[in-house]
């Protein structure tokens, strides 16, 4: 049985999965949704996880569990590309192939940060709405905090979702982290590791936060094996074209995988 992780987004939880990892299940693949450190259902809080490879424990304890031999696929969600670029660059023996949904998806020779300066460059202060953001001084050593607001989330995020789907959300949002600060420090991933795995991006033709010029300045950056364009998606891909995506997924899995 073909093993599929799907990874969340800042702020979310494996709960923005329920749709797709339905679909797959009755699909007949094995299916893990990982809550990453402080999100979802994960007791522990933000102040609680001060690095990113803290924060994304629960994704690595997955792959390290895993037993010789077998092989993963891999879904990365916006931030969770990063997630899972850490995970390719640590056990790239143990991935398939990994796909980026609109996701964040660093290169072999800048700081994993690069994407999210670049993100910064293009987007002003008033893009966010009335999104959250917190910092703290080095000191005090708790990453910088953002809290997606329910008009950002509705604008820019669930443009194209279901008013059930945006209302779950502001009830599941939690307080998360970029981790840009964290990011800024570590090293470029490896071509020898983390570019060794087999990559597709998954461009959301309707992302307004994630735009698809942004989607493809990172492909270019990062050129991957193919390219999936999903025109009638915004950013939440897997609530407002779960079908589509979903199927894309099967066909990934069954060449790569």
């Amino acid at each position: 049985m073909k093993h599929i992780i799907l990874i969340h987004g800042a702020c979310h939880g494996a709960w923005s999965w329920y749709k797709v990892s339905a679909m797959l299940r009755s699909a007949g693949y094995r299916v893990s949704t990982p809550d990453l450190a402080a999100s979802g259902i994960d007791e522990r809080k933000l102040d609680e996880v001060v690095t990113f490879a803290e924060y994304s424990q629960p994704l690595v304890d997955i792959l390290g569990s895993l037993p010789a031999g077998e092989r993963v696929i891999l879904v990365g969600h916006s931030l969770g590309g990063m997630n899972m670029a850490l995970a390719m660059e640590m056990f790239p023996e143990k991935v398939a192939v990994a796909v980026f949904v609109t996701g964040s998806m660093p290169d072999f020779t800048s700081p994993p940060s690069s994407v999210l300066d670049k993100f910064s460059i293009l987007h002003p202060a008033s893009f966010w709405m009335d999104t959250q953001f917190t910092s703290y001084s080095d000191e005090e050593r708790r990453p910088s905090s953002v809290f997606f607001g329910p008009n950002f989330m509705q604008s820019k995020l669930y443009n194209l979702c279901s008013p059930e789907d945006v209302t779950l959300a502001r009830v599941l949002v939690r307080v998360g982290s970029l981790f840009h600060e964290d990011l800024r420090l570590q090293p470029p991933f490896s071509k020898g590791r983390y570019g060794s795995v087999a990559a597709v991006y998954v461009v959301c033709g309707q992302d307004l936060a994630v735009t698809e010029d942004y989607q493809r300045w990172m492909i270019a950056n990062n050129p991957v094996k193919e390219v999936k364009t999903i025109q009638s998606a915004d950013h939440m891909a897997m609530l407002s074209a779960p079908e589509e995506l979903c199927q894309y997924l099967q066909d990934v899995a069954s060449r790569y995988a």
